[in-house]
């Protein structure tokens, strides 16, 4: 049973607003305005849902500078402690992030993307972008708003290489026949439900319904209920 603390944190409008990122083809799949928004994410805000007995209104967003700067009670996000404001549960699903190379690049490796000379279009503020934004030391990064737009960057052929899940460059590589994603992965993407920091019991709310997702099995089986190939599920918090 749901404290009145946490309903209040969760559902302040009297419905629990779940914020869902529709261009991360690991957590969704169709699009709102479409009426067809599914997938992991979908699934298991519908699972939330009747573990705190609110009722549920899914609100998708493309990139994730739109989903921070919006009006949710809960949101599904790339795990990120440094995050001004947001509190993140532990992790519930885990993913990579890697490169997709245009036909004929002499890039190989992972490694071999950070040189002077290999300009990366990435999704502006996402967690690829944050953590290459640490860590590259001589590539440099072109941000496009969301997902789709730095593909269409390394499509036009404007950047070396492009950043992603690796299930977002699965879905790119046929566009551009003789790209190639490089083996292995420069991060690994944990998923979790995020919080406005404030939300005390909000937030102890979805801590408990992640880890349950998790011991129960649940998550596991909305993996395979949507086919999402190359995730595993986070350990126990």
């Amino acid at each position: 049973m749901t404290s009145n603390a946490a309903a209040k944190d969760l559902a302040p409008t009297g419905i629990m607003r779940v914020a869902v990122m529709y261009s991360n083809p690991v957590l969704a799949a169709g699009h709102p305005a479409k009426g067809n928004l599914r997938g992991i994410a979908v699934d298991m805000a519908q699972a939330l849902s009747r573990h705190a007995n609110l009722p549920l209104k899914i609100i998708g967003y493309e990139t994730r500078v739109s989903l921070l700067a919006g009006e949710w009670d809960a949101a599904f996000a790339a795990y990120d402690t440094q995050r001004a404001g947001i509190r993140c549960t532990a992790p519930f699903l885990e993913t990579q992030g890697t490169y997709l190379v245009p036909p004929g690049s002499p890039i190989d490796t992972i490694d071999g993307v950070d040189s002077d000379d290999v300009l990366i279009a990435v999704s502006a503020s996402s967690a690829l972008d944050l953590h290459l934004s640490r860590t590259l030391l001589h590539a440099r990064l072109e941000r496009i708003p969301g997902a789709h737009g730095a593909a269409s960057l390394f499509i036009s052929g404007k950047a070396n290489v492009l950043a992603g899940l690796r299930q977002q460059l699965m879905k790119v590589a046929p566009e551009l026949p003789g790209s190639r994603i490089l083996d292995g992965h420069f991060m690994a993407i944990r998923h979790a439900l995020a919080i406005r920091a404030e939300h005390n019991a909000g937030y102890e709310c979805l801590c408990e319904f992640v880890e349950f997702a998790k011991s129960s099995g649940l998550v596991a089986q909305l993996i395979a209920k949507n086919g999402i190939l190359g995730v595993s599920v986070s350990p126990a918090a």
